[in-house]
């Protein structure tokens, strides 16, 4: 079997996610970015991003769209160097057919009670992206991060067809990806 980590996944999409671009097999995906940058302040921001997706579940078609914005109302987070960074709120947009499921904007602190009180006030809201669907609904990988370091929080936020949401942490950071073996 292969291994393939839940930090290497989030940051893969992530990455695809800000390289913009790319389709998936229906070929109905759009993803925009702009750069990471500083004001004449000092503070920094993440890129904003958005990104859609059509995803079938259980045999319906649904439309994703998802965009993260750096968000001036919200703290600033410093770090122990004495950098200075925005917060970003993030919206999750779900819709099916011309009926919303889920138009819901996450900050951190929906997080709060999956994320130690210690960490949350030293990150920020780093990405939502869609994951994967499972009899249970529509799975979106989270992440809540420490600024510009790989120190984070892996969570899920999985959406029934009512639209009913339930956000856990990711306690296994690894899934099994079978790999074909040779006979």
């Amino acid at each position: 079997m292969k291994k393939l980590s839940f930090p290497l996944l989030l940051a893969l999409t992530l990455a695809i996610t800000a390289c913009g671009g790319k389709s998936n097999q229906s070929g109905n995906t759009t993803e925009t970015a702009l750069q990471d940058s500083t004001d004449i302040h000092g503070i920094q921001r993440m890129q904003n991003s958005k990104s859609e997706i059509d995803i079938k579940f259980k045999g319906k078609e649904y439309h994703s769209l998802v965009s993260r914005t750096p968000d001036e109302s919200l703290p600033h987070v410093t770090n122990e160097m004495g950098d200075t960074y925005l917060d970003n709120k993030i919206v999750l947009h779900l819709t099916r057919g011309g009926e919303t499921v889920v138009n819901k904007t996450f900050t951190k602190e929906d997080f709060a009670s999956e994320v130690d009180a210690a960490f949350l006030a030293k990150s920020v809201l780093e990405g939502i992206v869609y994951d994967k669907t499972t009899s249970a609904g529509i799975v979106y990988a989270a992440s809540v991060c420490y600024p510009q370091t790989d120190l984070y929080m892996p969570l899920s936020i999985t959406i029934n067809a009512d639209g009913k949401m339930s956000i856990q942490k990711v306690d296994q950071l690894e899934e099994d990806y079978e790999e074909e073996t040779p006979q």
